[in-house]
């Protein structure tokens, strides 16, 4: 069976919102970008590799409409791995599928689970609100958080009241860059039983 790889770029506080820019839903946050000044090439050779490690893209319908707005057609190492693999949206409404290799999911609970039968590992990048789901119903194997070192005290949180208690443990030892971003790598055990 195939695993699903969660990867998120997070403030030290657990902050996910606008980290690469302001959208739409973000309204007027004050600190969209808030990622910028800690991303290096070393850094980002890491993410290169990582993505060439996926052969399918899992997103939320605003991560996947940010996604279809800038990555179609883009030449380097991300562009066209994110072309060429199918990309699957979870989306109750309808979602705009002119990306190529798109398809909706309405059902992520039942969809999800035959998707890791397809696919040996599949990717979600942001996709905050999915995340819950897919937490809930125990779908997550591994989460890559990318954590840069500042605080905002503000935003959407990853890990927002009401997520589901679920145990980790560390992959290896937390990787940091020069520029300031620290790469840490859990694999999820499961629910935590009170």
């Amino acid at each position: 069976m195939g695993r699903l790889h969660v990867n998120m770029n997070i403030t030290l506080d657990g902050v996910i919102q606008a980290n690469g820019g302001p959208t739409i839903q973000d309204g007027d946050f004050a600190y969209a970008e808030w990622e910028q000044p800690f991303w290096d090439a070393e850094a980002g050779a890491q993410i290169d590799e990582d993505v060439q490690a996926c052969d399918a893209l899992l997103l939320g319908r605003i991560t996947y409409d940010i996604f279809r707005a800038y990555w179609p057609g883009k030449t380097d190492t991300i562009g066209h791995v994110f072309d060429r693999v199918p990309k699957y949206v979870a989306s109750r409404g309808d979602a705009d599928l002119s990306w190529e290799t798109s398809t909706q999911l309405s059902d992520v609970a039942t969809e999800v689970r035959a998707l890791r039968e397809q696919h040996e590992q599949i990717h979600t990048w942001g996709s905050a609100d999915l995340l819950q789901t897919l937490f809930r119903e125990d779908l997550v194997d591994q989460v890559n958080l990318w954590m840069c070192p500042v605080v905002l005290g503000e935003g959407k949180r990853l890990f927002p009241e009401g997520t589901t208690p679920s145990r980790f443990e560390p992959l290896e030892p937390p990787r940091s860059y020069p520029a300031g971003v620290t790469l840490l790598r859990y694999r999820r055990l499961g629910r935590l039983d009170r």
